[in-house]
């Protein structure tokens, strides 16, 4: 029986607080941890099928050597948050310029040259896909053909990442790349989902957008492993007020930071092999 249902339709139902108990024991891991031995997508490939992307594919490149991910392999996937007050950083294009940095980083990490992007808000909603040929514009026709903006349901986005990666057959790590701009509809129910989901091959990386404080994923990112997690699953980091402001470098080097320990560790655990 799947770990989640397929797409969330309905809002989570809350779930009382509880003691902390013991962390799921992962699966048998059907996930490897493995290096190619270079970039996914060659420098050259970028150049000829997107080239308004080399400059960040470089910058994206030099964050992996730092962090001793230059040739590891893994399915890179990115969420966004739709809420309603997500509405200004689709209209100033934040979304799209994460969404494009996104795929300068996976071409490093994926050479299919696309990344699958689920929407969420009080919902959602079937994966959908930008990709080196396709970018340019996209995250605001997608954003568009969904309509109106609702809440910010966590665990519906969890959800569908996790049923897409086990549908697609996969066997490299997912790396997820979360972005939102506020606490989720029910916190206890997406620390219970984050949680549970350690004992999977996936690792959620979430980027807060504008002002929040942002205390449940502080939180979330300071959570014991493993007291309530078989392994540390999940990273965090600000991105202002005005994402489009933060330098490529240092963007790439908060989503790459906690990636490398992530892939250790799930490995000891039993996770990945």
């Amino acid at each position: 029986m799947p770990f989640f249902s397929l797409f969330g339709r309905k809002k989570s139902k809350p779930v009382p607080p509880a003691a902390p108990s013991a962390p799921t024991a992962p699966a048998s891991p059907q996930a490897t941890v493995r290096s190619g031995g270079g970039s996914a997508v060659s420098l050259d490939k970028i150049e000829r099928s997107a080239p308004g992307l080399v400059s960040l594919y470089k910058a994206a490149g030099v964050s992996l050597e730092k962090n001793r991910l230059a040739g590891v392999r893994a399915a890179v996937y990115l969420v966004l948050d739709r809420s309603g007050s997500m509405a200004p950083f689709y209209k100033n294009g934040s979304v799209q310029a994460l969404a494009d940095r996104v795929l300068a980083a996976a071409a490093h990490f994926d050479d299919d040259g696309t990344v699958p992007v689920i929407f969420f808000d009080t919902n959602a909603y079937e994966a959908e896909e930008i990709s080196l040929d396709n970018y340019g514009g996209r995250i605001a026709a997608l954003h568009k053909k969904l309509g109106h903006m609702g809440t910010t349901n966590y665990v519906a986005a969890m959800e569908a990442v996790i049923a897409h990666y086990r549908s697609c057959g996969a066997t490299d790590p997912a790396f997820v790349i979360f972005q939102t701009d506020g606490a989720p509809n029910n916190a206890k129910a997406a620390e219970k989902a984050i949680c549970k989901a350690a004992g999977l091959p996936i690792f959620w990386q979430f980027i807060g957008f504008g002002r929040d404080e942002f205390r449940f994923l502080h939180r979330l990112d300071d959570l014991p492993a493993p007291q309530y997690r078989v392994v540390d699953n999940a990273g965090f980091f600000e991105a202002g007020a005005d994402p489009r402001r933060m330098r490529d470098a240092d963007l790439f080097d908060n989503l790459m930071n906690e990636f490398p320990e992530w892939l250790q560790t799930a490995k000891t655990a039993g996770v990945l092999r």
